[in-house]
């Protein structure tokens, strides 16, 4: 008895063994022959007729290798791939349309050379079109060259960019060139590490959310960086230079700007423009000037401007060197302005409401270059108040006609008797706290990632 149940048991373990020896047989068959990661397979290709051919024949997961070479035309993806090149592979587009149309999720484009695309920006013409719902698409180490969009994608998530070089076409009127990197619709899109120039705009994001933008260089463009209504977003570590406007936000909320640069700027280093909840701090914007500027037109260059905008906090900042350090107008009150450096501005700052501002917090104000305060404390804080401008300035640029005056003997008497007397109510920008010395801003900070 106790052998035959030992056969018995031995019986069942065989079978059960067999059993599941013969499901991983199953499993594994069925991942050889279903599972599209293990049929994926890599083409190389070495014109443009081979490469139309192989992009309608490829599966998904396979990568597809572009020897060098030129391949003319225009190619479309339907289907998550990989498309790559080897060093020299160029696919030029004619002067027509768009070089290659995505039409799917979860595709890389990798290491190409594209260029002479068309111009046509209301037939989205661009270097890499990536049509609507295409999610999880990346371009990356990529060099693109011309006329239209850079790089256009419209209600998809999950983009990437980075590590790209996009030029556009210096000869083209600033307006008429295509935005090399044009994002509308896009949730948590991410482009960093790449190199921007002569296009309108680097970066233009428009109804977009959970932007990711840093470590970028932008040179010879509309503005740098463009939000337009968008939310949530975060840039960092981005420098741009030559520009009519560094990073402008507009009509857009909880944008979070800092460790930015922006230098030899015609217009502004930051616009806030009617937007509400951003940060803006620890950027170095410098060089705002405008040699056809003038105060009666208001366009002077600007460290920041800030214009209809409310809620917001400007902190840690540094202003110099401009035509104007901060231009506030139009309902820009309702602002934290506080911890920054204001340094050879050659007007520090212009607001022309009819407020009384305090730009300070908690005890702790900004950095005025030209400031001769007192600190008999030595805690770092001046013992007066600082008053930037006057409602005198505020006078003269209300009528710029009447500026010859103001180095005149009555003027520095008005001065001296404002100084001394509050003449009607009190308007303008004052610092309770101003900081002695530029160090105690705070200003050079670390990189931080705030979250929303």
């Amino acid at each position: 008895m106790k052998k035959l149940m030992k056969n018995c048991g031995s019986e069942l373990a065989r079978n059960s063994l067999r059993k599941a020896a013969k499901q991983v047989c199953l499993s594994t068959w069925f991942c050889l022959f279903v599972s599209p990661l293990t049929v994926a397979a890599n083409y190389s290709v070495s014109n443009a007729e081979g490469l139309k051919q192989q992009l309608l024949m490829v599966k998904a997961g396979d990568t597809v290798v572009l020897k060098a070479g030129e391949y003319s035309g225009h190619f479309e993806i339907h289907q998550p791939i990989m498309l790559m090149g080897e060093k020299g592979a160029i696919i030029d587009a004619q002067g027509s349309g768009s070089a290659i149309s995505v039409f799917v999720s979860d595709v890389t484009i990798s290491n190409l050379q594209v260029q002479n695309w068309g111009a046509d920006l209301y037939e989205l013409d661009s270097g890499i079109l990536v049509q609507d719902n295409a999610d999880r698409v990346r371009i990356e180490s990529s060099h693109l060259k011309g006329d239209g969009f850079g790089i256009y994608s419209e209600n998809s998530k999950h983009i990437t960019v980075v590590n790209n070089v996009i030029t556009g076409n210096p000869a083209l009127y600033k307006l008429d060139r295509g935005d090399g990197v044009y994002l509308k619709g896009v949730d948590a899109p991410v482009v960093h590490d790449n190199k921007i120039s002569h296009v309108r705009d680097g970066v233009y994001l428009e109804t977009s959310t959970n932007s990711l933008v840093f470590d970028n260089r932008f040179h010879s463009a509309q503005y740098g960086i463009h939000y337009m209504y968008t939310k949530h977003d975060e840039g960092y570590g981005n420098e741009v230079d030559n520009v009519d406007g560094g990073y402008a936000i507009m009509s857009s909320e909880f944008v979070n700007l800092h460790q930015n640069q922006a230098s030899n700027t015609l217009d502004f280093g930051v616009l806030l423009n009617i937007s509400n909840h951003c940060i803006v701090s620890h950027n170095r914007l410098s060089l705002g000037h405008n040699p056809q500027g003038t105060a009666e037109l208001g366009n002077e260059g600007k460290g920041i401007f800030i214009y209809g905008a409310r809620d917001n906090e400007v902190s840690h900042n540094l202003f110099s060197t401009s035509d104007i350090g901060i231009y506030m107008a139009m309902g820009g009150e309702k602002n934290k302005v506080y911890g920054n450096q204001f340094v050879n501005n050659k007007t520090q700052v212009k607001y022309v409401g009819d407020s009384l501002l305090e730009w300070s917090h908690q005890g702790r104000g900004n950095y005025w270059s030209g400031y001769m305060g007192w600190d008999a404390n030595h805690d770092g804080i001046a013992d007066k108040p600082y008053r930037p401008n006057d409602s005198l300035d505020k006078l003269f640029w209300l009528y710029p006609e009447a500026r010859f005056l103001m180095n005149s003997p009555v003027v520095a008497l008005l001065r001296w008797v404002q100084g001394q007397f509050e003449v009607g109510a009190a308007t303008g920008i004052v610092d309770s706290f101003p900081l002695i010395s530029a160090g105690s801003t705070g200003s050079t900070g670390s990189v931080y990632r705030a979250q929303y």
